[in-house]
């Protein structure tokens, strides 16, 4: 055998993703009304969504199972062969199994068929043959059927469990549409993700409530204390009524220097302020305070609360929200 150079491997590699693909495209074209009644069945399940597999579709069936349970479907995965050793006392009647095999004859797969009969547990397949005893035994029957797996020996499953993957995405995004999922609804079951922080994550779960503070009388040197101490190079400003009227910040101080020099720290600080500071509402989500951050060129946000007369409640710094993984 001649030695392959980089370019046959390259073809090669080219040639099993468009086998793939057309295996893809080609049961595209064969689907029907049983993917839409699969979908149904599972959107109206009142248990859990089993799916089953063994082998390579086993991995496939864990894939779908999870992604089926990050879109609100309840669901696990049995492994065929673990099912009868016990683990099939976790299916219940109102469950509905989803059986993933391409060949629908394996022993471990087949002998799990009258228990969920028996059961009165509903079944769907996702497998290659319609002749099988799985294909026999479900209520609906999705054809995951390929002509060639892509494989160069045509011994390990590809194109069929890609076929069989595809499937499951497409049962679980028409569930999806069915159960009019919001993307703050996703939200809800990936907590721990970046989406579901920038969805979730509120202004007052991140702000500080220790707000640096002065009032307005007060003059730029007596200010200063507070706008050290408090961590955030500035402090809002209070008029008689606790209200907020400015903002004075470590650029204001800057500023007013280069301008008073040494008079700078005698200046009344409501001379000094930056009057009608961006603000935001602490029940807003902390994205959108990054979102003002970015748009105003600031780098320091005022929570208010707008019932009580524009009182500070709390106040964020940007490296508080990109250490919260919103930013």
């Amino acid at each position: 055998m001649s030695e392959l150079t980089d370019s046959d491997l390259l073809i090669s590699a080219k040639k099993l993703m468009h086998t793939e693909a057309n295996e893809i495209l080609n049961a595209s074209e064969r689907l029907n009304n049983d993917i839409v009644k699969a979908s149904r069945l599972i959107y109206e399940c009142k248990g859990r969504v089993v799916v089953v597999g063994l082998g390579k579709s086993g991995h496939v069936g864990r894939k779908i199972s999870a992604t089926l349970a990050s879109l609100g479907t309840p669901s696990f995965f049995l492994h065929a062969a673990e099912a009868s050793h016990g683990d099939l006392g976790m299916v219940r009647p109102e469950d509905v199994g989803l059986f993933i095999s391409n060949s629908g004859s394996s022993s471990e797969i087949v002998s799990l068929l009258p228990h969920f009969r028996r059961l009165g547990a509903k079944m769907i397949a996702v497998t290659g043959s319609f002749d099988s005893p799985l294909a026999k035994y479900a209520d609906i029957v999705l054809d995951a059927h390929v002509e060639t797996e892509g494989d160069p020996l045509q011994l390990a499953p590809m194109s069929s469990t890609t076929l069989e993957l595809v499937m499951g995405d497409a049962l679980a995004a028409l569930v999806t549409i069915l159960r009019g999922l919001k993307r703050e609804d996703f939200a809800l079951y990936h907590p721990g993700g970046a989406l579901g922080r920038k969805l979730l994550t509120r202004v007052r779960d991140v702000m500080n409530e220790n707000v640096p503070a002065v009032n307005h009388n007060l003059s730029v040197k007596e200010a200063l204390f507070v706008i050290t101490g408090g961590g955030y190079g500035a402090a809002c400003i209070l008029d008689d009524n606790d209200s907020l009227i400015g903002i004075f910040t470590d650029g204001d101080l800057r500023r007013l220097m280069e301008r008073k020099g040494s008079e700078a720290f005698n200046v009344k600080i409501e001379d000094a302020m930056t009057r009608r500071p961006r603000t935001i509402s602490p029940d807003s989500l902390a994205a959108q305070a990054v979102k003002i951050m970015e748009q105003n060129e600031i780098s320091v946000l005022i929570a208010i609360d707008n019932k009580h007369n524009n009182k500070p409640v709390g106040i964020i710094h940007i490296h508080e929200l990109l250490k919260a993984g919103v930013a």
